[in-house]
């Protein structure tokens, strides 16, 4: 995995402004703007953005101009944004209860209070994790880590000339990324290369998403997550999507394309899901010593508070206390057990709610402590971006529905199972709340550490933009419901939304409830996890200390191969240019310098992918069709995917020599001291 070590952490002077209400202010503008472009591409093309790299950006930008601005104060900034857009995730479950036909919209204060609870929950279990997680572990945390150089390069961190250099390779990867990304919209080169073709009996598919951020990430995570990743594409395209295709005739009427597609999102994706919780589990076990220790070393610092004041305690290690979280955690579920209540009010629960509010609450309450672990790691793994989100959804709708299945079998008639399968939707969007903000919370205290944040006001921080983050998605998902609808809901038109991964979980939820869950494809998938872990672990106890992580093979499975493909690609160039730089001395600067280019690549497409919702959004106001091309010149160009793979791959190569010439040309001496805490205030 890739080491951090290059940008030492900053330490905080106890005097320096972070948590101001200016920061505070533009946070919850950047929330605005981000969550309603996160929820519209979400439901849109089921993928949302990395919110953090973007919003640190704007803010150094903004604060520049304001005098006593700070890195840390930045950070704040970037914190309260990405906290909220991620949050925005909780589309890939709520739209579910309109598309089973529960709700016609979107109750505003009972929509409110899910999304905050879920996240203020998210929060709370994540905040003892960071010292197992953060502090005391080597997880790459790719986009943490990127949004911490941006942030330093942005502060004036590092020698003149290093300085300098950094900018300029954040500034021409960026400048890159988000000018290919335009390119695609225009329709002039393709944003994916595909091809679908028979492979023995069955078929399969060839395709990779033709994004500069995904090689970035790669870049970022490392080689050993990038083979894994690739293991679990050859498991699921070479092997499962041929075999299965095979094995199901094609419907009439049907191309190969379409049939390679449906079997991978009806069949190959569970398999992935079943993987994906052996993986969890395994992961869990593994860590639950660190998480225990982590939680020990939260109650010693709490003591030491209460025993020494505040100034016991090193600002970077202030956390809040752990009365606090434990407090907030009980007590959140009281209005959880009253918003369950109300929900229950008809079907088969409100003959007798006692069984089913108290297990479906403690279901929650131990279910979080699980999912927040789990997503802490993966977002360590791969980074918040590329986790599988959604994964995570269907394992936590899979477990309430088997609950729920399990009190009321046989007992209920086709109207009582839709009551039932509203309600294990409802139980899960409080949960993935949990999941979308732990999966973005780790990655935050991540930047925050490498920066010299205290932790504290970087966990109020993540509370506000859950808070502000909770106000804003209702509306926006009430707007897109009256304006498209959604695929699969009553009364859907021509132009609804997909919603892909809400339309799957609620799949699960009528699948366990009505019995036709395909429960062979999960326990196939879990096989796969445990062989998985068996040689993971051989591996890890060799000469030479390799590893597969099973989480990693199990997104391979479980995502599209456009989604997945160049992130290998990009670990594989990272792992060579790293090697180049320990052959060629200056180590840490040149290995800087790569990080920095690879973090412009994800900087880039993330600015770019903001301004392209602002365009789209506008282009929905002025009532144009097919707004979702507003920007194409033209409507098929016949060479936009050899002259995309043209132009990507010549790109991607001119950035890495250009990087290597420039971490090769010698520095002023001295030019690489980092400054004082008081110089970059």
């Amino acid at each position: 995995m890739m080491a951090t070590t290059a940008a030492p952490a900053l330490a905080p002077a106890s005097d320096l402004r972070e948590l101001t209400l200016r920061g505070i202010l533009l946070g919850a503008v950047l929330t605005v703007l981000f969550t309603a472009a996160n929820v519209y591409l979400g439901l849109r093309i089921g993928i949302t953005f990395a919110t953090s790299i973007p919003a640190a950006v704007i803010s150094m930008a903004v604060l520049r101009f304001v005098r006593g601005a700070t890195i840390q104060e930045n950070n704040i900034v970037q914190t309260i944004a990405s906290s909220a857009g991620t949050l925005s995730a909780i589309i890939f479950v709520l739209p579910g209860l309109v598309m089973v036909g529960w709700w016609t919209g979107f109750p505003y204060w009972l929509s409110v209070a899910v999304i905050a609870i879920g996240g203020v929950l998210g929060v709370m279990y994540s905040v003892p994790l960071r010292r197992a997680l953060v502090t005391g572990s080597d997880l790459p945390y790719p986009e943490g880590v990127a949004a911490a150089e941006v942030l330093k390069v942005g502060n004036g961190v590092g020698g003149v000339e290093e300085n300098k250099r950094g900018l300029a390779a954040i500034l021409v990867s960026s400048l890159v990324s988000a000018g290919y990304a335009l390119l695609t919209q225009f329709k002039l080169v393709a944003a994916e290369a595909a091809t679908t073709f028979r492979l023995g009996a069955g078929g399969t598919t060839l395709s990779g998403s033709l994004s500069m951020a995904l090689i970035g990430v790669g870049h970022l995570v490392g080689l050993a997550v990038g083979i894994a990743m690739f293991v679990g594409l050859l498991i699921s395209w070479g092997v499962l999507v041929p075999w299965l295709t095979a094995a199901t005739p094609i419907a009439a009427g049907t191309g190969l394309e379409d049939h390679v597609g449906g079997i991978f999102r009806s069949e190959v994706r569970f398999i992935g899901a079943g993987t994906i919780g052996v993986a969890a589990i395994w992961t869990l076990l593994k860590i639950i010593g660190p998480i225990s220790r982590g939680v020990t070393s939260a109650i010693a610092a709490s003591r030491a508070r209460r025993l020494g004041g505040q100034d016991s305690l090193a600002l970077t290690e202030r956390d809040l206390p752990i009365g606090i979280i434990f407090g907030t955690i009980l007590l959140s579920m009281i209005p959880i057990g009253l918003l369950l209540y109300g929900f229950a009010q008809t079907g088969p629960i409100a003959t007798n709610p006692g069984p089913t509010l108290g297990l479906s609450i403690g279901y929650i309450l131990i279910v979080g402590v699980i999912i927040a672990s789990v997503c802490g790691y993966m977002a360590g793994l791969i980074g918040a971006s590329n986790s599988p989100i959604s994964g995570v959804g269907i394992l936590s709708v899979l477990g309430i529905s088997l609950i729920l299945a399990a009190l009321f079998a046989g007992t209920v008639d086709e109207a009582g199972t839709q009551s039932l399968v509203a309600f294990a939707l409802f139980v899960t969007a409080i949960v993935f709340g949990v999941a979308t903000i732990s999966n973005d919370n780790l990655q935050d205290l991540k930047t925050g550490q490498l920066v010299g944040a205290t932790p504290w006001r970087q966990q109020v921080a993540l509370i506000l933009g859950v808070l502000f983050g909770s106000v804003v998605i209702p509306p926006i998902l009430d707007l897109l419901n009256s304006a498209f609808g959604f695929q699969g809901a009553p009364g859907a038109g021509e132009n609804a939304l997909a919603a892909p991964q809400a339309a799957l979980i609620s799949a699960i939820a009528q699948g366990v409830l009505g019995g036709s869950l395909r429960w062979d494809l999960i326990g196939i998938g879990a096989a796969i996890g445990v062989a998985v872990i068996i040689v993971d672990e051989i591996l890890r106890t060799g000469k030479r200390k390799r590893s597969m992580p099973p989480l990693a093979v199990g997104m391979g499975i479980y995502l599209p191969m456009g989604l997945t493909l160049l992130i290998p690609v990009g670990a594989a160039l990272g792992y060579f240019y790293n090697r180049w730089a320990q052959r060629s001395g200056n180590y840490e600067f040149k290995e800087r310098l790569g990080v920095l280019m690879a973090t412009g690549l994800i900087v880039g497409e993330s600015l770019f992918g903001v301004a392209y919702a602002a365009i789209v959004a506008g282009a929905e106001r002025a009532g144009l069709e097919e707004s979702a091309n507003v920007l194409a010149l033209v409507d098929e160009f016949p060479l936009a995917v050899p002259l995309g793979i043209l132009v990507f791959a010549a790109a991607i190569a001119l950035l890495y020599l250009r990087t290597k010439a420039q971490a090769s040309a010698p520095l002023p001496g001295g030019d690489t001291d980092l400054p004082t805490q008081a110089a970059v205030r």
